[in-house]
């Protein structure tokens, strides 16, 4: 099977990448490699698709362009069995800054690659969603047929594109799939996290920095599931139409995280506090019955055990991906 994966160097792109090349399907990633984060992460990335393709003998192409370019992604669709489309402009808070620049790749990118993909009659598209799009619950956890009210750019250009991809289905009959991610966190994520914050900054004898009063929830969902159930849809196709939660049902506030990563690393060092942050979410919490329903989806890692998973691979490659060690 010849599948494209758009933001195929990222944290999730690269990640489905190297899980669909060490099953032997031929994979082809487009990235613009934005320089949002570090480049070398995605480097990291990249070579690790990259070999898992080399160790399966299937085939691995990286092609740096933009899904905004209708021209390249119309020829890589046309070359495609199934897509799965993880590129983006990512942060709640750079779309708070540009929000022009977030549609762009979100909504106008997204609409190339669903145009492209129904010209082509592709197999299926899955698309990344995001807890993003609910914004402030009327009640938690929240299912699918919560009410969407985006605080952010990021969330209403999420809203947009999964929707397009929805009425791709209804009208079109293409086969889409999007899964609304919640806080997405494991090795090789991106480093402006607040996981990879606290883990940084206790790593280096520093206190870790809550953003607000630390009372913020959030429903922490481990890579491993994500690639799991984004593996299942190569060839399952029980989900075409749908939109679903995926997440792990472990709820922890931002607090109680920094603690967990705290003790495990340093638990002489004090939390820290300051102003919070303008478009974050006060609460995430998903419901994944639709998607046990559907996909038979359940999250196998707890936050404490994924955090001392992240903390180990964390302190095994500290050398390249602490942003302190980097630039010292």
């Amino acid at each position: 099977m010849d599948v494209l994966v758009t933001g195929g160097a990222g944290f999730i792109g690269g990640h489905i990448a190297e899980a669909v090349a060490r099953r032997g399907h031929d994979v082809t990633v487009l990235d613009n490699f934005e320089p949002y984060y570090d480049l070398g992460i995605k480097e990291h990335n990249v070579d690790a698709a990259r070999t898992a393709a080399d160790e399966s003998r299937s085939t691995y192409e990286l092609v740096e362009g933009s899904i905004t370019d209708d021209s390249l992604v119309d020829d890589l669709v046309a070359n495609a069995d199934i897509i799965y489309h993880q590129a983006a402009q990512a942060g709640v808070r750079t779309s708070v800054e540009q929000p022009q620049k977030v549609n762009e790749y979100n909504v106008d990118g997204t609409m190339n690659l669903l145009e492209a993909a129904r010209t082509h009659d592709l197999e299926r598209v899955v698309l990344a969603s995001s807890s993003s799009v609910y914004g402030k619950p009327e009640y938690l956890p929240y299912d699918e047929d919560h009410p969407t009210n985006p605080v952010s750019p990021y969330g209403v250009s999420k809203l947009a594109s999964e929707q397009y991809a929805r009425v791709y289905n209804e009208i079109y009959g293409l086969s889409t799939v999007a899964l609304r991610y919640f806080t997405v966190y494991g090795p090789r994520m991106r480093p402006n996290m607040a996981m990879t914050n606290f883990v940084s900054r206790c790593l280096h004898g520093e206190p870790p920095v809550i953003y607000g009063d630390g009372t913020q929830t959030r429903d922490f969902t481990f890579i491993d599931d994500i690639v799991r159930v984004n593996e299942q849809l190569l060839e399952d196709d029980s989900a075409d139409g749908e939109i679903l939660n995926v997440g792990s049902t472990d709820n922890i506030d931002i607090r109680t995280l920094a603690e967990v990563v705290r003790d495990e690393i340093d638990p002489s060092l004090e939390l820290e506090y300051d102003e919070a942050r303008e478009g974050d979410a006060e609460h995430t919490h998903a419901d994944i019955s639709k998607a046990n329903d559907v996909l038979g989806y359940e999250p196998t890692v707890d936050i404490r055990d994924g955090v001392s998973k992240f903390i180990e691979w964390y302190r095994e490659n500290q050398e390249w991906y602490d942003p302190l060690v980097r630039s010292s």
